[in-house]
This record gives C-alpha cells, structure tokens and sequence, in this order.
C-alpha cells in the first residue's frame, strides 16, 4: 500500500452550512469519479472524491467528518490516490443528476466533459443553501435546481424533474451520470432503463484500504469491490447486486444498515 502524500491545507471554503472544500497546495491526476483516501493524522482515513485536482468537498456527517472540519488553513492532511473506476463520457448529450454531497464528483464530470459534450444538469437540495457548486454547473450548461422545501428552483424530487424533462420537453440524451442519496440514484436508473438510456453510477461504501485488500466495501452478490471495481458502475452492473442497491448497506462491523 502506498504512503499518503502530505499535503497542506491552502484555503477552506464554506460552501453550505454542513459542507467545506479543502483546497491543497498539491495537485492530483484524477478521472472524474475517481477518489482518494484522506487521512487525519491519530484520526483515522476516510474516502473522498474529487473535486478538482486539488480540492475535495466534505459535508459533517460524523467523528471523521466533524474532525476535518474542524481544522484550518495550514493543517497538515495525508492523501492517497486517485482510485477507482471513473464517469466515461458517451454520445454527444449528457444529463448529470447530483444530490447533496453526491454534487462533488458530478461537478468535476460536468466540468471535464462540457468542453465537447451538451451538458443538461439537475441539481438537488434539501434547501437553497444546500444547492452545491450551483454557479459552477451552471457555466457548463443547463441547469435545473431542485429543493425539498421549495425555496429555490422546482420544489420537488430531481428523479420528478428528470422524468418531466425525458418526457415533456423530448429530450434526448446518450448518457446519464449521477451521484447522490442511493435511493434518489435507484430511482434514476429505473427512469433510465424505461427510456432506455446508459446510465453510470458513483457509490459509496465504508472503506478502509481503498485498494480491493480489506473488502469491506464489498457489495453483496458478485463480490464486486466499491473501491476497485467502482465507484462508479454502469447501470447494467447493478444487477449483480440489485437485492443491496437503493435497499441497504454495511456498516464498519458488517451489519446491514437500512
């Protein structure tokens, strides 16, 4: 296994009240999806995907998470990677469905491919604050908001949203990318199966190598590694674990969490 690359922590970002950026005086050859492990020195490691190639977004969600947001500019952090599989762009249309946090590895998609792809995005959030890097998609192309509490865009579901503009505006799309809560990200793939497009998918499991050696984040059915057979999966790979996505996951001790 690697050493972690020690890097500091340039610059911070508030980007919504529960979500930071970390901005790093390294840089890192990442495809878009791809992840590293980050770890806190007497902390622990945890994975994170990239945002750019310097730069990594963390919403506080528990003890790792609290940690990384507790610390400031300057702060010593170690980074391994990139790893994983990647988005690979298709066709010459794409629609990229992002939800909370799920919006860091959609963004770097969106930014790398709109260069010579049409880029459609619908991007949801609990509330307007929650609507992250919503300046950033929108200069790659169109952008649809989504909010649960109405208070800025549709108020509704992105997966609502995404079936209205598949049937009533009779868009065409190549390929669908997504990230997000895994029940928002079932949805899309049932809505891009009945309109038979592509769709690839990003997860996230609990890891602790990163590398495919622990298998903890083995997802239940083939075997399939999260780590290095993902995160992100075509739509047609899901059916080898279609009893566990968008139903449940495990947690650190293997237990099934709902």
């Amino acid at each position: 296994m690697e050493k972690p690359t020690i890097c500091k922590i340039k610059k911070i970002v508030e980007e919504s009240p529960t979500v930071k950026t970390f901005i790093l005086n390294k840089e890192f050859d990442f495809k878009p999806g791809q992840f590293a492990m980050i770890w806190i020195p007497e902390i622990d490691e945890k994975p994170f995907g990239f945002v750019s190639k310097n730069s990594f977004s963390v919403a506080k969600v528990g003890r790792f998470t609290e940690a990384l947001h507790n610390l400031k500019e300057g702060d010593l952090i170690g980074v391994r990677g990139p790893y994983g599989t990647s988005f690979k762009p298709m066709g010459y249309k794409i629609l990229a469905v992002a939800g909370g946090i799920g919006s860091a590895p959609i963004i770097s998609a969106v930014e790398n491919f709109s260069e010579n792809i049409e880029i459609t995005t619908i991007l949801g959030g609990r509330t307007k604050e929650e609507l992250l890097f919503k300046d950033r998609f929108e200069k790659c192309g169109k952008l649809y908001s989504c909010t649960d509490d109405g208070s800025y865009g549709y108020n509704g579901f992105t997966t609502t949203k995404m079936e209205e503009i598949l049937k009533t505006e009779n868009k065409k799309f190549d390929l669908i990318i997504t990230c997000g809560p895994e029940i928002m990200m079932k949805k899309v793939v049932e809505i891009a199966n009945k309109y038979n497009i592509p769709v690839q998918v990003s997860l996230e499991r609990f890891m602790k190598c990163g590398i495919g050696i622990c298998g903890q984040c083995a997802v239940d059915g083939e075997g399939l590694c999260v780590c290095k057979d993902g995160p992100v999966f075509f739509g047609d790979e899901l059916k080898y674990i279609k009893e566990e996505f968008g139903n449940y996951r495990r947690d650190g001790s293997g237990a099934i969490v709902k």
